[in-house]
């Protein structure tokens, strides 16, 4: 499929892989909004360009590389929990979905899925119930916003020793990445974070790039990283079987609940942007 030529998700800034993934000395392919891209790297030097050789603009941020086909008006959004010294940065690998990555950043914002995808872990079914939260567009900095989230969860973390009420603050900055904030085992006054930068490869396939900002003393890289990969792999069974793959914007063409008020926001934002890459409002959808 062609390269898009939506402007609402060129202007944007998209992750290709943590820095890790691109060795020295090395070129490697790879594909965003429908473009096969070159990546070079000689030392920490890194270079992105599009299958007409053009050099694209490329910044090396939260050990990861960023790249766009567009002109973003805004700078890669400020993550001021990478700069605490305290905080342990695991990647947690990249992994392919067969969904538009729409679909993978709403379904990160889904409280209600808690207690039937991640049964006795993130939640439990005998306690289903999404209490009331908020959200908001928080305009001077074009992000949404869902605050005051709460949900019982019998194991919320590797760390966890037992069951616990977890505080849930989300963040998205941009339509294909979003974070979360949430209660630390090891810190309860403090936040652990959960980033989901979403690489739109296609319409209807994306690579999730999970990372975590953690603030835990007792488990291992490996620990973590099996958990969260745990995590993404029931959401990504999910995922894959949802139709249609790609996400609905036209009000009445999926009905929400009380439990979807950051999915109704994140859409009606997404309107008013006017993007239509990976929606059902495109004209080259996928059959």
């Amino acid at each position: 499929m062609a390269r898009t030529t939506d402007r609402a998700a060129l202007d944007n800034w998209y992750v290709l892989g943590a820095l890790g993934d691109f060795p020295a000395a090395t070129a490697k392919r790879a594909r965003l909004l429908g473009a096969d891209l070159i990546v070079r790297r000689a030392g920490d030097a890194i270079e992105v360009s599009d299958e007409a050789g053009a050099k694209l603009p490329v910044e090396q941020r939260y050990g990861h590389l960023w790249t766009t086909l567009g002109a973003p008006t805004r700078p890669i959004f400020v993550m001021p929990e990478w700069d605490e010294p305290d905080r342990r940065p695991v990647y947690c690998g990249a992994v392919r979905v067969r969904a538009s990555g729409l679909r993978v950043v709403e379904n990160f914002l889904d409280l209600a899925h808690f207690p039937y995808v991640h049964t006795d872990i993130l939640g439990t079914e005998s306690k289903p119930e999404v209490a009331r939260y908020q959200v908001e567009h928080r305009a001077d900095v074009d992000e949404v916003w869902a605050t005051k989230c709460e949900f019982f969860q019998p194991k919320a973390a590797a760390a966890s020793e037992g069951g616990q009420i977890s505080q849930y603050i989300y963040r998205v900055v941009t339509p294909f990445n979003v974070m979360l904030f949430k209660t630390s085992p090891s810190a309860p006054n403090r936040w652990d974070v959960i980033a989901l930068f979403v690489q739109p490869v296609e319409p209807e396939l994306s690579i999730a790039h999970p990372y975590m900002l953690m603030i835990d003393e007792t488990s291992s890289d490996a620990e973590l990283i099996g958990f969260q990969q745990m995590i993404f792999l029931q959401d990504k069974i999910v995922l894959e079987n949802q139709r249609p793959r790609l996400l609905p914007l036209q009000p009445g063409r999926e009905t929400p609940t009380r439990a979807d008020l950051s999915s109704v926001l994140y859409r009606r934002w997404l309107k008013e942007k006017e993007l239509t890459y990976g929606t059902e409002e495109r004209g080259d959808r996928v059959a």
